[in-house]
């Protein structure tokens, strides 16, 4: 493509790209509202929303829901009025994805809430689980607005990248493997749960490990509020946490293998068609953002606890050197499985990018 071919199609950007940015800004936008809303309210209530593990933190913190929301209204709405365009593009886009990042580091703890509500029908606080919802929402919208900040300043498709003159469609690419690396990485990944899944089944056999039985284990779980599901579960020999564990390894060997984009053929009516991208990314990128650095944490925690520099606090095992041990096999396998999940699912997102058919066509010869 010549160089006044690209200028003119820069100029000529379609107007359904300048409706997509109207879109992403108006809904970020009314987003940044309701999030600011609610922390305000919260604040002024002396409602905690920052939560660390059962225990609420300081109210004051709310504020910071309100310092999020502000330039994160301020920034939505300079892309759409008409004032906004004396800010240059570059400086909206960094401050957009910024917030972003914040309100990600803001959702930590969202999947951890969401298996809590499935298996006990509540969570610690509704008030930060509804904290780290609109905070993961505002990652979608603000990420999103951004980007479409970027197309509508370089006239480029804000799907493919490219700068082209009508739009006759898009396809998904051929299923593909992901790249030998990654694919290691999610094997590793999955096999890291292997120990979990063989410490959990075992307690929910009645068998013995780290010095405690599976009907001690299932005393405490009903000491602590576990609720029917996870007690009927655990009564027929499954631990939920295990369960969950399968799921997790069928997500992530799905990220790296050709079936994780079509429907296999067990699904019967589903089988053949192409699986939507949101399907799998959404869990596999929660899940990432949660079990990575949760279990890189705990991964630390317990290397400090095996030189002994920290002593690793027993809970309701028999000894430290047993809540050592368990330690290594849950937190160590949320590490491994976090960091592997992260590179599966960006691997995903890459190779399931879908292609414009006015690019290929536009591609000089």
């Amino acid at each position: 493509m010549t160089d006044a071919r690209l200028s003119q199609n820069r100029m000529s950007a379609p107007g359904r790209w300048r409706r997509r940015s109207s879109w992403t800004g108006y809904a970020a936008f009314g987003w940044s509202v309701v999030y600011g809303t609610f922390g305000l309210v919260a604040a002024l209530t002396g409602t905690a929303v920052f939560y660390r593990a059962a225990e609420p933190l300081p109210v004051g913190l709310d504020w910071a829901v309100v310092a999020v929301a502000v330039p994160a209204a301020t920034a939505t709405l300079a892309g759409l009025a008409p004032w906004g365009r004396r800010i240059p593009r570059p400086v909206l886009r960094v401050t957009l994805v910024s917030l972003g990042v914040v309100c990600g580091m803001a959702a930590f703890g969202l999947l951890m809430d969401a298996i809590t509500l499935v298996f006990n029908q509540t969570v610690d606080s509704w008030t930060a689980t509804g904290n780290r919802a609109l905070a993961a929402a505002g990652v979608v919208l603000l990420i999103a607005t951004a980007r479409s900040h970027r197309s509508s300043a370089y006239g480029a498709c804000p799907h493919c990248g490219a700068a082209h003159t009508s739009s006759t469609g898009r396809r998904r690419p051929e299923p593909t493997a992901a790249p030998r690396r990654v694919r290691v990485m999610a094997y590793a990944g999955a096999a890291a749960f292997l120990p979990y899944a063989a410490m959990k089944t075992t307690w929910a056999l009645g068998g013995t490990f780290a010095g405690v039985s599976g009907a001690q284990m299932l005393a405490t779980a009903e000491r602590n509020g576990a609720s029917g599901v996870w007690l009927t579960l655990a009564h027929w020999g499954i631990d939920a946490t295990a369960l969950l564990a399968a799921l997790g390894v069928f997500l992530i060997l799905g990220l790296v293998r050709p079936w994780g984009q079509v429907f296999p053929r067990w699904t019967l009516a589903l089988r053949g068609r192409r699986v939507p991208r949101w399907l799998p990314l959404t869990p596999a990128l929660i899940g990432a953002a949660t079990l990575a650095p949760y279990g890189a944490a705990g991964a630390v925690y317990a290397a400090l606890g095996t030189v002994g520099v920290v002593t690793v606090s027993r809970g309701d095992l028999p000894t430290p050197g047993d809540a050592l041990l368990v330690t290594w096999f849950g937190l160590g396998a949320f590490a491994v499985y976090g960091i592997a999940l992260a590179a599966a699912a960006l691997s995903y997102l890459r190779r399931t990018q879908p292609i414009c058919a006015s690019t290929e066509a536009e591609v000089p010869s």
